[in-house]
């Protein structure tokens, strides 16, 4: 599934040929992904002008003059193709810009969703409601996190996945950046101490960081939307890794976590 630095890298290719512009033609080419695409998503995208991109957690928004907010999530395998040579059957929704600007928003699998939001409940909208403060943002701090595990004897890694403590947080850069802080994977999240997690903060924002800079981690069928694939996944220290050595000296381990792989060294990570 795509995570959030494949979604940022995603925002950020369509702002490059989306932002600014009128949306001349859209089209949608079957009734649902994951659930149906809104009754009125034709009527209100066509000609409206695009003032904004954004990304809330693993969502990616498109703002528009109407003061309505298209939201969509790419699921297990969705991918927006840019002036792609023809129109496939996976290509569900397909925007045409003033300029002539192609958008196809292509899921083989159809786990992915598109709804429209008014623009000023955005926030408040279901599925952010409950969200956490974003981790590239101001409202993630080692003060956040020390309220949020405050008693807690769930395993770290699982409460760095609860999308109501940090929003946007995945399996990969969560195994990655408890590895660079020397944080076991199963340390139960009260006990991880003040100092830890005065180091884990800015550490999940490097490997953020980092991995929006390579465009993401190349995962089954995720591709950027010029068709580029990431590659941060050559830079993995742990995730997917078992077996081989840690930079440390150790081996990478896994372990199951909530259904969900953990890859750590248990040589570095306390």
């Amino acid at each position: 599934m795509p995570e959030l630095p494949e979604v940022e890298t995603t925002v950020r290719g369509l702002a490059t040929v989306l932002d600014g512009q009128v949306i001349a033609r859209v089209a949608v080419n079957r009734p649902d992904l994951r659930r149906p695409f809104p009754v009125d998503l034709v009527q209100s995208m066509t000609g409206a002008r695009v003032t904004g991109m954004g990304r809330r957690a693993k969502y990616g928004l498109i703002h528009t003059d109407r003061a309505r907010t298209m939201v969509f999530h790419l699921g297990m395998s969705g991918r927006w193709r840019i002036d792609p040579g023809d129109i496939g059957k996976h290509d569900h929704l397909v925007l045409e810009t003033e300029e002539g600007r192609v958008l196809a928003l292509n899921d083989a699998r159809r786990f992915g969703s598109v709804d429209l939001v008014d623009s000023g409940v955005l926030e408040t909208w279901g599925p952010f409601a409950a969200l956490g403060p974003e981790p590239l943002g101001e409202g993630l701090s080692a003060k956040h996190l020390r309220a949020a595990f405050k008693d807690r004897i769930a395993a770290v890694k699982l409460l760095l996945l609860d999308q109501r403590i940090v929003a946007g947080l995945g399996n990969i850069y969560v195994c990655e950046a408890l590895n660079r802080a020397g944080i076991h994977p199963e340390r139960e999240g009260g006990k991880v101490s003040a100092k830890a997690l005065d180091k884990l903060v800015p550490l999940i924002r490097e490997v953020l960081d980092e991995a929006i800079a390579a465009g993401g981690s190349t995962l089954r069928d995720y591709a950027q939307p010029d068709g580029e694939l990431g590659y941060f996944a050559k830079d993995w220290r742990v995730y997917g890794r078992e077996g081989e050595p840690c930079a440390c000296g150790g081996t990478v381990q896994r372990i199951v976590q909530g259904g969900r792989s953990s890859f750590f060294c248990a040589n570095c990570q306390k």
